[in-house]
């Protein structure tokens, strides 16, 4: 747990270095201090995994934790490379933005480390009120206002749900252990309807915090209005530390009801597939289309668990690495160009390619990752989730999330169609040194991955 200690210590740390004004050691101390987490999440790592409990059953930092944790982390150092310079235009008080975004990284280790359902609800409520804030760091842009009020209003009602869903489940049980209510659905056969009532509320409210339709009514304007750095971060890290979260609870406690839980979901995640996928084929905002293709990646990152159950968090884990790395050249694209004309439309893209044809290369990849195009990450992540299904006889499934896929093609290609075959008058785009950094080794990680995913599938 050395890494919930380091990533809890550090903000304080740069609060002190923002009081005595020493803003350009912000950014080099930030990724030190993430990178030693890093190590020692990494450290935690064992073959084979015999990881016990700890903190009186509170907490569990096994390789599904290390490796969760590694994602978000690793995502995190990236985004924030991004965000070099990009606070400084906002305020004058930088340290408090990066101490923000590092207290919701602390919940987040704590929403895949959790033993309890108590811890799962500090973890989400640390990061989700951190959330609320960055979504409206921008005080006199009246979209991020509307999009921080809005994210806490629904974020309000969501943790209303998921705490009176984890009510029920302890009322039924006499436990928030993870283990104890294995053990509890194990002994008993026949199970109270009001057990069955928390899980749907469970359900309900962790949805919400992965935005699976229909609970994905914020997103888009969240997404749009927040600043673009944190719109990266939420679509990235906040969304794979809710899928391990999810994935923890349901493959843990709730597989041996899994004839419950399942066909709910599985509509959750028709739905989901269906509605960011058609609704992004209409965007004309690369940041809206991109907020709304999130809301499809939420399907997938749901079909991996309905079709594998407990064996989908290899699945998951491929899916959700190739997903973030994808996203932050994306949203990083965006922000040079959104600096350069000022919009972040398809047409502000148009001729890219001629002045920056490496800008241009890098976001390529990152499309045709998204879009799950061979020898690229986002293609194995898709292949093993279908591969899966199929190999346990869910068919019409993988057909459905296929279909998905190709309607997926549409949007995606749309910005490679506009930097390579449309021409416009525009000037070189600047892309500083932490940018070329950032989109080198992602978009390297993404070719390595989908051309030999063994690189990191076996860690999980």
């Amino acid at each position: 747990m050395t890494t919930l200690i380091i990533i809890s210590v550090l903000p304080i740390v740069l609060l002190y270095l923002g009081l005595y004004k020493a803003t350009k050691a912000l950014l080099p101390v930030t990724v030190i201090g993430l990178i030693a987490a890093l190590v020692c999440a990494i450290a935690e790592y064992k073959t084979p995994d015999t990881t016990m409990p700890i903190y009186h059953g509170m907490m569990m930092f096994n390789n599904f934790s290390v490796v969760f944790s590694s994602v978000t982390i690793i995502s995190t150092i990236l985004i924030l490379l991004l965000s070099a310079g990009y606070f400084e235009r906002i305020s004058n008080h930088v340290a408090e933005y990066y101490a923000i975004i590092l207290f919701s990284l602390a919940g987040i280790i704590v929403m895949v480390s959790y033993y309890n359902l108590t811890m799962m609800f500090i973890g989400i409520e640390i990061m989700s009120v951190s959330l609320y804030i960055l979504a409206g760091i921008k005080k006199s842009d009246f979209a991020s206002n509307e999009a921080a009020l809005k994210y806490f209003l629904m974020g309000a009602f969501s943790t209303g749900f998921l705490l009176f869903g984890i009510t029920l489940i302890y009322g039924s049980t006499g436990s928030f252990s993870l283990e104890v209510i294995r053990d509890w659905v194990l002994a008993h056969p026949h199970i109270d309807p009001m057990f069955y009532t928390g899980i749907g509320l469970i359900v309900v409210g962790l949805c919400f915090k992965l935005g699976a339709a229909p609970f994905h009514f914020w997103t888009p304007d969240v997404y749009e209005g927040s600043p673009t750095i944190i719109t990266a971060f939420m679509s990235t890290v906040v969304k794979t530390a809710s899928i391990a979260a999810f994935l923890r609870l349901f493959s843990a406690c709730f597989a041996p009801l899994s004839d419950f839980w399942v066909p709910v979901l599985l509509v959750i995640t028709v739905a989901t597939l269906f509605v960011g996928n058609i609704t992004a084929l209409y965007q004309q905002s690369f940041k809206r289309m991109l907020a709304f293709s999130s809301i499809s990646h939420a399907g997938y990152l749901l079909f991996a668990i309905v079709a594998l159950g407990s064996a989908s968090a290899n699945s998951v884990f491929m899916y959700a690495t190739a997903y973030s790395i994808a996203s932050i050249i994306a949203f990083g694209s965006l922000i040079l160009v959104h600096q350069q004309s000022g919009s972040d439309s398809f047409e502000s893209f148009n001729g890219l390619a001629k002045n920056n044809p490496f800008l241009a290369l890098v976001l390529t990849i990152s499309m045709l990752s998204l879009a799950g195009i061979p020898l690229t990450a986002g293609f194995i992540g898709k292949f093993f989730m279908f591969s899966g299904a199929l190999s346990k006889y869910q068919v019409w499934l993988v057909i459905i999330a296929v279909v998905n896929a190709i309607i997926a093609i549409f949007y995606y290609f749309r910005v490679i169609v506009a930097m390579y075959f449309r021409t416009a008058d525009r000037a070189e785009v600047i892309v500083p040194v932490y940018y070329k950094l950032v989109f080198a080794v992602s978009a390297l990680a993404t070719v390595i991955i989908g051309i030999y995913p063994d690189f990191i599938s076996r860690f999980i």
